[in-house]
């Protein structure tokens, strides 16, 4: 398990700015309601990380999901391109989340950041009570596996395309 850097209680204000923020993403978890949105940031904790501080290791199980609240951070995947920047409203952690492996990729805090985390057996309790919500989320995230997916695609087709392209 990651350490746990620092974990406060919201204070109610700071809970509203989060949900404006997390509601408004278009790169987040794009189908949850504000009542969703609600009922997360309720059972989240709330984590630190400083530059450089690891939020997803690559080779290890995430137990859960990161959402980010404010700061960046860098998605590194080894022989996959170029990195990748996630900002606030932005999801890390995910596949291993779905697929209960170790993660494919390291995430990386380029900056102060803080981003919510939610673990299994705490988003499946939620699920449990609300099975809508679950629906919405898993719709997210497989929104969001299948957009980052297709952007690495595309990176690596785009070499093999120019070069097609050219008379040969």
């Amino acid at each position: 398990m990651l350490p746990v850097r620092g974990i406060a209680p919201m204070p109610k204000v700071s809970q509203q700015q989060d949900l404006s923020l997390l509601s408004s993403s278009k790169n987040g978890l794009v189908y949850l309601t504000a009542n969703d949105w609600a009922l997360i940031a309720d059972k989240a904790l709330r984590r630190k990380y400083k530059p450089g501080d690891s939020l997803v290791q690559e080779g290890r199980r995430t137990h859960g999901v990161f959402i980010l609240l404010q700061g960046a951070a860098v998605v590194q995947i080894p022989g996959h391109g170029p990195d990748r920047d996630i900002g606030p409203g932005e999801v890390c952690g995910e596949i291993s989340f779905l697929d209960e492996l170790p993660a494919t990729a390291n995430v990386v805090a380029r900056d102060e950041t803080e981003a919510y985390y939610l673990d299994r057996p705490t988003l499946q309790s939620l699920f449990e009570l609300f099975p809508h919500l679950g629906s919405r989320f898993y719709r997210s995230l497989a929104s969001i596996v299948s957009r980052r997916l297709r952007e690495v695609i595309g990176r690596q087709a785009s070499p093999q395309t120019s070069l097609k392209k050219q008379p040969g």
